[in-house]
């Protein structure tokens, strides 16, 4: 069985190494005085057992200390962190020094009788190592805080990045833009009112596509009227051959979510899957109480087909939801339909904490 021990920051070990051997000798003078320099033999076992007592001293301190960064995790509570540490820490460092002075008391180690005055002072500089200890961990652990935060703004801003550059890629598709203009000239054609339509819907996925791929969140409500304007797109397009049905809530519009994420599941449904009159592709979005917007559809996959592009967009959408830490982007396929549970997340606030 491996053992794990506690870490309030990676560099905990590294600065008990630097810091246990000099502290050690100070203690251990305070504890034998001249004597522990008067022969080999008690200079290192007395260095050895003093080790041993201050390293357990150091791992169930920095137990606590994780312990109660789990019960005070915000910004807001570190003062009060703090104190509740310096405090518990020199009670349990008082507790083991005494448990030292007593025990070498206990089994006669070299003659050594307890000194009150070095246990004192012992004391005083145990209470001011924890101290400067417990300030020196929460610095480094702001610090690597920090440096994680900078390394996941960058992780987001790539992953944005792709989400962009995949959006562009959609917008200048010469298949997409191919299919709507022939579309576009096919309803000039036959009826001049539904070519009106069409070319005003078509005109609001491209302003919407351009507009907001760089924003991190939009509300559920924009990206609902988008997506109905792309369907009257895919139904110039397919007809009869596919249907979407929309049943979400007011307060579930409000909620937010990566923009062009319902256009990236619907390509993936679009490319991966059959689409004709007489087995249509089937698309429903609904919301729960959960807080989860749940994207469904009927599959009915294709002998060939190249989605690659089109699950890279879903890749790049569960990416984009680890790195706002709003829970997993979940993909489920039964035998006979795929479910997407997208998290929805109340404000932007979230995301910033």
């Amino acid at each position: 069985m491996k053992i794990t021990l506690p870490h309030y920051t990676s560099k905990d070990y590294v600065i008990m190494a630097w810091t246990m051997l000099p502290f050690v000798m100070v203690l251990n003078i305070l504890i034998f005085g001249k004597q522990y320099f008067s022969g080999i033999g008690i200079f290192f076992l007395a260095t050895l057992i003093t080790s041993c007592v201050i390293a357990i001293n150091f791992i169930a301190c920095d137990g606590i200390a994780v312990i109660l960064r789990r019960r005070f995790p915000l910004d807001a509570q570190v003062k009060k962190r703090l104190a509740i540490m310096i405090v518990v820490f020199v009670i349990i460092s008082g507790l083991f020094l005494y448990g030292l002075f007593s025990g070498y008391e206990l089994i006669h180690f070299y003659e050594y009788r307890f000194n009150q005055s070095g246990f004192t002072l012992a004391y005083i500089c145990m209470g001011i190592l924890n101290i400067f200890l417990t300030f020196l961990h929460e610095g480094v652990a702001r610090f690597e805080k920090w440096r994680a935060s900078i390394h996941e703004t960058e992780a987001l801003k790539k992953t944005v990045k792709q989400g962009q550059l995949l959006g562009l890629k959609s917008q200048v598709n010469p298949h997409f833009l191919f299919n709507c203009l022939n579309s576009l000239s096919s309803l000039i054609n036959e009826q001049g009112n539904d070519a009106e339509v069409f070319l005003n819907e078509m005109t609001k996925v491209y302003r919407y596509m351009l507009r907001n791929d760089e924003d991190l969140l939009v509300s559920l409500k924009k990206e609902l009227v988008f997506i109905e304007s792309y369907y009257v797109l895919l139904k110039a397009r397919y007809g009869d051959g596919i249907t979407v049905s929309i049943h979400v809530t007011e307060d579930a519009e409000n909620c937010l979510l990566p923009p062009l994420s319902l256009q990236a599941i619907f390509e993936n449904a679009l490319s991966r899957n059959i689409i004709q009159k007489a087995s249509p592709l089937k698309i429903t979005i609904q919301a729960n109480d959960n807080r989860q917007l749940i994207i469904k559809n009927n599959i009915q996959l294709k002998t060939v087909t190249n989605a690659f592009d089109y699950e890279l967009g879903l890749d790049n959408l569960v990416s984009k939801y680890r790195l706002l830490n709003q829970g997993d982007l979940i993909i489920a396929d039964t035998a006979h339909e795929r479910i997407i549970q997208l998290p929805l997340i109340n404000s932007e606030a979230e995301v910033m904490a």
